[in-house]
């Protein structure tokens, strides 16, 4: 990292109040600490057109993280929105000039929609969902695994307004033939040779009434870098799915054979505790990443911190899973050998994260944080690492060290 790029971490980790110790710029700035050698020094916060500065873990196509201290608030900042990409060719769309493209060989009417024409032509709904990248937390894999070392923020929490996906599917017709429905963004590759993004999902998953058509984002239209004018909202099922600049959707009476779908985005079969299947995609041993699993983040405590002793300490933090809904929070103080009930927050529906917090008055010395998250059908955080080669799911229960 050249002396520039340094004064500048360390002037915007100073800005946000945090020290200028590396194990601070680890933890709060451009972290966490478990990334692997080079992926902090590589790193910087930069600023996008209508973004603050993020954590920019590659520029082409762009990959901005978002900072840890934005999950203290129930919903994530357009602003601070986490930006995922896999295509560099990052559109520029027209809103008055686009239109949706609805066919396939599984549906009885095509239909092409204007913005006007979607918004006004079916039922309007909206709930808050969390948005994850199915990578977050690929930089603490252990061993190491290739692709965007993303730390804890590649994630945020919204809320998201449209129209049910199934009620435009109706209006096309959808047919008892279908298998799949795939959908196409306005993103572009810069060579030929690069498989156009293409996502696809199971048809029964498509006419949930919770998959959403959304043009808006915590009451705003979405912004540029999340999707506009209108993405996919997969609620519980990670990002890979959330399409962004959506210009086209095809009702398959076959399944896909597109690469990011049969061939990227895909788990070990039967190493994860989920329950939502893409059996159309399934193989002898892999299978499509799905939903989420359940999971939480301590966002206000930083590592290696020091805090006051026998003075009341305020622990905060978020924990989130595939849509069951968060049952309960736990948090040791001592490395896990005592579990302890946490606070949790509001309620924002089964597809939010939920805000959680614990008070205590800690003794001199060091202490370890820990918290684990359960869900309403008992899926508890994982201790050990389910290792898988591109990095996905990391759910292992976080480990904070303070000093009092």
């Amino acid at each position: 990292m050249n002396e520039t790029r340094r004064r500048l971490i360390l002037a915007m980790a100073g800005s946000a109040g945090l020290s200028q110790a590396p194990g601070a710029l680890a933890d709060r700035g451009i972290g966490p600490a478990g990334l692997p050698d080079g992926a902090l020094d590589s790193s910087e916060y930069d600023t996008l057109p209508g973004k603050q500065p993020l954590i920019k873990r590659s520029w082409r196509p762009p990959n901005f993280e978002t900072p840890v201290r934005n999950f203290n608030d129930p919903y994530t900042p357009n602003d601070a929105f986490f930006v995922r990409y896999h295509l560099a060719g990052v559109p520029e769309i027209d809103a008055s000039t686009w239109r949706l493209r609805i066919g396939g060989d599984a549906a009885g009417t095509p239909l092409e929609l204007s913005l006007a024409e979607l918004q006004s032509g079916y039922p309007q709904v909206e709930f808050a969902a969390l948005c994850l990248c199915s990578g977050n937390r690929r930089g603490l894999s252990k061993p190491h695994v290739p692709g965007i070392q993303w730390g804890h923020g590649a994630m945020g929490n919204a809320l998201w307004k449209g129209v049910r996906l199934k009620d435009v599917l109706a209006r096309a017709g959808i047919t008892g033939r279908a298998v799949e429905v795939a959908f196409d963004g306005a993103d572009t590759a810069p060579i030929d040779a690069t498989p156009d993004f293409v996502k696809s999902l199971p048809a029964w998953k498509a006419m949930d009434e919770n998959t959403l058509i959304a043009w808006e984002m915590n009451g705003e239209p979405l912004p540029h870098w999340n999707g506009y004018p209108v993405r996919l909202v997969v609620p519980g099922w990670t990002a890979t799915y959330w399409m962004k600049h959506l210009t086209g959707i095809d009702v398959r009476s076959t399944p896909s054979t597109g690469f990011w779908t049969a061939q990227a985005y895909r788990i070990p079969k039967g190493r994860f505790p989920v329950v939502d299947r893409f059996v159309s995609q399934e193989s002898e041993t892999t299978t499509p990443i799905t939903e989420m699993v359940t999971n939480s983040l301590i966002t206000n405590i930083r590592d290696q911190g020091i805090y006051r002793a026998k003075t009341p300490l305020f622990v905060r933090g978020v924990a989130w899973d595939g849509g069951y809904g968060v049952d309960r929070v736990e948090v040791s103080i001592d490395g896990g050998r005592l579990w302890q009930a946490g606070a949790l927050g509001e309620d924002l529906g089964r597809f939010s994260w939920r805000q959680w917090s614990f008070a205590f008055n800690p003794e001199p010395g060091e202490h370890v944080l820990m918290a684990r998250a359960t869900n309403r059908i008992g899926v508890t955080q994982t201790f050990d690492l389910v290792f898988n080669p591109a990095g996905y799911h990391n759910n292992v229960v976080q480990r904070v060290r303070i000093r009092c």
